[in-house]
């Protein structure tokens, strides 16, 4: 078999970038190890930039979005007693879409199908040759039957633990990456959001954050020990939990009910250079892994998305290679800085096992800052919303 670009990966960066593609005349095969319905059966974030609504849009796949999605005008902060929001539309005359990860996938995956594009699913043993040539290819299994995909270039976009990166030999890529020490513990359950906006809420206790994904959907989050797993904490346990840590008024409404799922993340910054090593390039979690607290992981993928695809248009539509030249370094410019304010953002608002007095002192200090300077929260509003490509 022959295509132009091989995606390796069926996740919603993959997806999405076959999907633009597509619509400019340029065939590209999907690989996904997985079946859709696993593929779809994961939770994840469900906050979209306005960069990544646009490219939605711009693959013919933002209509539901526009149907079901909830524009969330800004977000409340809270730190103790403290608390105040912060409105993106005034400070930046953007705004932010609430619109899960999960159905973004099943827009894209609908597109796929309806255009008649090629996805091969449980694709195993994923191997990429000739990378560093200008006749690179792929090999893999189906079923146990050995297969063999030639093409002109490669998208890697099969995630933190994919083979993409790891085909990069060790003394080309630097890797930079920072553990936290703790994760999130998150449940989803069928009950009413406690507030039309997000609620990011410090404490002593640690750090809860408030999400929804429907009028009936909440996604509630908590700061835990790296230690725990998901069976030690009860839904009781949980919601008690995230009572102690969220403004009062928002405890005393708070509606609870059986978790539908529960799970926990650990928390971990990561970047690796540079982005591309010949014909492979890499998008999304293959390159680059944020902490959840700024809503950067999937929009940070989208980001990769825009640069590769308008480098491969520019280079089929006008044999012109500049693009793909620029695209490692333009994605990283923009990666490091989504990494500086999920850094930022979490620093600001968990609590960490070696903490001091003073650390606790510059909590409080910057959080006030934050809530009585207009330009503090400017900034804040426009990483927030995304940064322009």
């Amino acid at each position: 078999m022959r295509t132009q670009i091989v995606i390796i990966g069926g996740g919603p960066s993959g997806l999405l970038l076959g999907q633009l593609l597509h619509r400019n005349g340029i065939d590209a095969v999907v690989l996904e190890r997985q079946t859709r319905d696993y593929v779809l059966g994961r939770i994840r974030a469900g906050i979209l930039e306005t960069g990544m609504c646009n490219l939605l849009r711009e693959a013919g796949v933002g209509a539901r979005m526009e149907r079901e999605g909830f524009v969330h005008d800004g977000t409340v902060v809270s730190f103790g007693d403290t608390r105040f929001g912060i409105n993106f539309r005034e400070l930046t005359g953007e705004t932010v879409m609430v619109y899960g990860q999960t159905e973004v996938t099943r827009d894209l995956y609908d597109a796929r199908e309806a255009s008649g594009c090629k996805t091969i699913f449980r694709a195993g043993n994923v191997i990429i040759h000739g990378a560093d040539t200008d006749k690179p290819y792929v090999t893999f299994d189906v079923e146990g039957v050995g297969q063999r995909l030639d093409c002109d270039f490669i998208a890697g976009c099969d995630g933190f633990h994919g083979v993409s990166r790891k085909t990069i030999p060790e003394s080309i890529r630097t890797e930079y990456e920072k553990v936290y020490p703790f994760g999130w513990l998150g449940i989803l359950s069928e009950t009413p959001p406690v507030h039309d906006e997000l609620i990011y809420a410090g404490s002593e206790r640690g750090f809860a954050l408030c999400s929804m994904r429907n009028a009936n959907l909440s996604r509630y989050y908590v700061q835990c020990s790296a230690h725990d797993k998901p069976e030690d904490w009860s839904d009781d346990a949980f919601w008690e939990e995230l009572k102690r840590r969220i403004p009062q008024q928002e405890a005393d409404t708070l509606v609870t009910g059986p978790s539908i799922e529960k799970s926990i993340a650990p928390l971990r910054s990561f970047v690796t250079e540079p982005m591309r090593w010949g014909r492979l390039f890499l998008c999304g979690d293959a390159a680059h892994i944020v902490p959840p607290t700024g809503a950067k992981g999937l929009n940070t993928a989208a980001s990769d998305v825009y640069y590769l695809y308008h480098g491969l248009v520019q280079f089929y539509h006008d044999k012109d290679s500049h693009g793909l030249d620029q695209y490692s370094q333009k994605a990283l410019a923009r990666v490091w800085k989504a990494e500086r304010f999920s850094w930022w953002f979490t620093s600001l608002m968990h609590n960490f096992p070696d903490r001091t007095a003073f650390d606790r002192k510059m909590q409080e200090a910057e959080i006030e800052f934050l809530r009585t300077n207009e330009t503090a929260q400017k900034v804040m509003a426009q990483n927030y919303v995304g940064l322009a490509y």
